[in-house]
């Protein structure tokens, strides 16, 4: 049974910084696609990263140059490196996996889109002040 446990939310200042984790039970992500989702109440969840079974990503470009998406060479722990943040990138934060892989290679922007995820976390909430 593959469980996805996220940590490492908070409240900060603007241009501050934080380090999101996503833990993974019952399964090592070698192989699957990785990503990280934010949601505010009212608007719909926000593709923020990707990271595919080969360490490739990709980014929303309201992200890009300051978030980080990475995981570990045990291949358990997703993590989710965010600097200069921002008012805007105040929301819960999810972890989820693809199961079956990325759906594109390379890595392209139907990747960062919830269809296909399969694997969800239960979110840990960001805010910027």
């Amino acid at each position: 049974h593959v469980q996805l446990v996220e940590s490492g939310g908070g409240s900060v200042e603007a241009g501050g910084s934080l380090r999101l984790s996503c833990s993974a039970s019952g399964y090592t992500m070698r192989n699957y696609c990785m990503a990280w989702f934010r949601q505010v109440p009212g608007k719909e969840r926000e593709g923020v990263a990707v990271i595919d079974g080969a360490g490739s990503t990709i980014y929303a470009d309201s992200v890009k140059g300051r978030f980080t998406v990475s995981k570990d060479n045990a291949k358990t722990t997703l993590y989710l490196q965010m600097s200069r943040l921002a008012p805007e990138d105040t929301g819960m934060y999810y972890c989820a996996a693809n199961l079956y892989g990325c759906r594109s290679v390379p890595l392209s922007r139907p990747d960062l889109g919830a269809v296909g995820y399969n694997v969800w976390g239960q979110g840990t909430q960001v805010t910027v002040s």
